[in-house]
């Protein structure tokens, strides 16, 4: 009994009850002991050291003062009324302000009574105050518990409704820790424990939320990052040894006249060594008889489409078909019309699904599928409808994979007789560890070259007060023949605001370049799919000069003659999105260049960003550099992966303890394939447990 005491509902915790119950499972997703202790305070305030006013300069971090309330009132109406306390200890006095709450903060503050009181301080026309300060009655200041630093534990407007701030979960975690006493049960094998000195379960938890010391508190974090990423390794690397136990790989054992002829006869380029380098895995895995899942990085240019095709001609050689999965109508579209182009004269017919295929077209196809005349199909998610079957599928290509959940892909794998060979692509450069830890169960690929004769992009910051320079270098690069972008952000949250500045850019564009001597493209994602379609084939056709835009061109535009990339408010994106942007210039022989344009007031982490983007292409370089800046729950396509779920690691701090748990993994694995041994047991149920949860689709990558 003593193991499931951690998942008793949280409703039945002293001190929550039905109402606070609901409030913590919808706010929180705390539904459970277990679920209320994963909740980790975000920061620990040192609650030991009490300052004077005097001592206070800017740039503090919380502060904790005791003094005297000599007086208070209510100023401003409206947005700024608010209440003012005058607070004072015998070395000078500040002001503690409340904007909300004034009515209940009002009975509470009493004039001449003495108070502890804690907030980061703030200066205002040279005074200090503390706004929204937390504070109690000198009287009422005791160490409830055993902690010399006190958790800080994230919560929600609602959440403080029912007395449930920082402080009322710090009540309740408390609360659970004292039931549950030392029947938290351990989760690491003692080997382990013991080889990286790391504290029991029970002890880490104790002391993550009520640290004694420093020491101890880093002694929790490193047990409990260490057993968070062993569990994602786990995850991923025992799937990955039954898939390649369960499934035979389809093999494909000849090289045949498709793949030959388009090599010799057809390549526009001569492959780089980085490709080639690529093309010999991927043959590797496609002939040694287990199924291949592989993971092809490169940055945008880097020239995947070409491998790709190349291994979808190696399985039609080896009579099987081959399809290819975009995540965008626009992309799944450039992808057919790029591919269509390089087999031309060759004898493979290729067709294009979306969601904007005609009926009678979309029935002519899905026959032709069926009996296996069509070898290779490129589409939309609109693959993964029932009513697409394949013949005899072996081999699926996922273009920008990110963009799909896990399930929409498991159902584009079911639709082979046996488990078609994956190749998963993506132009987001993914940093080492994020790959480790995301797609850990995938063998992974990178073209780190670009093809010859390509320039890196020239990439210049400008002001807002260089703008008529920056027209003036576009002007010469039309004259010569170039074509130019110019794009705008477009934030869900601000779409009408963003739209007007960029209906407003497109104004000021056609009176910089006025007609006829200049023509002018715009496209953004209100337009219809027709007139947007016209607008870019304008573009792409060289009829038009510039493109204003929004960021619907990300992905999917490829026209080698626009040279010059203008970002506009380039502030407002991230360092990965500024990165694809950048790469649709660049594609040619010509040098390109990047123009990010801003204001004058940047944030110390926009700054961060544009210095990046103006020193370095190297795309992996910038990944990095955004996992730093951003975490990896915001990176491009890890929240739809399903696998991170991390609480206290940070990928670009903790690299030693993800190479430490990989291993451990590893070596556990070889020597205990099933976790049959018996000091693995424990490890084995509570692995066990976790999948039964939710299906994990050990099947694919």
């Amino acid at each position: 009994m003593a193991s499931h005491i951690l998942l008793t509902p949280i409703e039945y915790l002293k001190g929550v009850g039905p109402s606070r119950a609901d409030v913590l499972k919808k706010e929180l997703s705390v539904f459970t002991w277990q679920d209320l202790l994963q909740h980790y305070p975000f920061r620990y305030i040192d609650k030991t050291r009490f300052y004077k006013i005097a001592e206070i300069v800017p740039g503090m971090q919380y502060i904790q003062l005791t003094g005297v309330v000599t007086g208070k009132e209510i100023a401003g109406t409206g947005r700024t009324r608010r209440l003012i306390a005058h607070f004072e200890d015998d070395t000078g006095r500040l002001e503690l302000v409340w904007f909300r709450g004034l009515k209940w903060i009002d009975n509470y503050v009493k004039t001449g009574q003495r108070y502890v009181v804690f907030e980061k301080p703030a200066f205002y026309n040279g005074k200090v105050n503390l706004v929204h300060p937390e504070m109690e009655l000198l009287s009422e200041n005791r160490k409830e518990f055993n902690t010399s630093l006190q958790p800080v534990y994230s919560s929600t407007e609602k959440l403080k409704k029912f007395s449930l701030d920082s402080k009322g979960i710090m009540r309740l975690q408390h609360a659970v820790l004292t039931e549950v006493g030392d029947a938290i049960p351990e989760t690491l094998p003692a080997n382990l424990l013991a080889k990286y000195k790391l504290p029991p379960k029970t002890e880490a938890m104790r002391h993550i939320h009520f640290p004694p010391s420093d020491q101890a508190l880093a002694r929790a974090l490193a047990r409990l990052k260490f057993e968070e990423l062993f569990f994602i390794q786990l995850r991923l690397l025992y799937y990955k040894q039954i898939r390649t136990r369960r499934f035979r790989g389809i093999v494909f054992d000849q090289v045949g006249s498709h793949f030959n002829t388009f090599y010799k006869q057809q390549l526009p380029f001569e492959l780089t060594g980085a490709q080639k380098r690529v093309l010999k895995e991927i043959r590797k895995d496609t002939r040694s008889g287990l199924q291949m899942n592989r993971l092809l990085q490169g940055d945008v240019g880097s020239g995947k489409t070409v491998i790709a095709l190349m291994s979808m001609l190696l399985a039609i050689d080896n009579g099987f078909q081959a399809s290819m999965m975009a995540p965008t109508e626009l992309l799944a579209v450039q992808h057919y019309h790029s591919i269509r182009k390089l087999l031309d004269g060759m004898d493979v017919p290729v067709a294009l699904l979306t969601g904007s295929t005609p009926a009678s077209e979309r029935k002519t196809l899905l026959a032709q599928l069926k009996r296996g005349e069509l070898p290779l199909l490129i589409g939309t998610h609109a693959l993964i409808e029932e009513a697409v079957q394949f013949r005899q599928l072996g081999l699926v290509v996922v273009d920008e994979q990110h963009r799909f959940g896990v399930e929409q892909r498991a159902r584009l794998w079911r639709k082979g007789q046996q488990v078609p060979h994956v190749l998963v692509m993506t132009a987001t450069p993914i940093p080492r560890t994020l790959a480790m830890t995301v797609y850990g169960d995938l063998d992974v690929s990178v073209i780190d070259e670009l093809p010859a004769g390509r320039k890196p992009v020239i990439t210049t910051h400008r002001y807002e007060s260089a703008r008529l320079r920056v027209l003036g270098f576009l002007k010469e690069q039309i004259k010569l023949g170039r074509q130019v972008y110019i794009v705008y952000p477009l934030i869900e949250e601000s779409e009408k605001l963003d739209l007007l500045n960029l209906m407003e850019g497109y104004d000021q564009i056609v009176r910089a370049f006025p007609r006829p001597t200049y023509q002018v493209s715009i496209v953004h994602g209100k337009m219809k799919p027709q007139e947007k379609d016209f607008e870019m084939q304008r573009f792409i056709r060289g009829e038009t000069q510039l493109m204003v835009a929004t960021t619907v061109i990300e992905v999917g535009v490829d026209v080698p003659n626009a040279s010059v990339m203008v970002i506009e408010n380039a502030e407002r994106f991230g360092l990965s999105q500024l990165h694809q942007l950048r790469g649709r210039v660049g594609r040619g022989a010509e040098q390109s260049y990047c123009i990010l344009m801003t204001g004058n007031k940047l944030s110390k982490e926009a700054r961060v960003r544009l210095e990046t983007m103006v020193r370095t292409n190297d795309g992996f370089e910038i990944a990095e550099t955004d996992l730093k800046l951003r975490g990896p729950g915001d990176l491009q396509g890890t929240r739809q992966s399903g696998m991170l779920e991390l609480r206290l690691t940070n990928l670009a701090k903790d690299q030693q303890i993800l190479k430490e748990a990989r291993d451990s993994v590893q070596q556990l694995l070889e020597a205990d394939p099933n976790l049959e041994l018996p000091e693995n047991h424990a490890l084995r149920n509570l692995f066990l447990s976790q999948r039964k949860k939710g299906e994990f689709w050990e099947n694919i990558s």
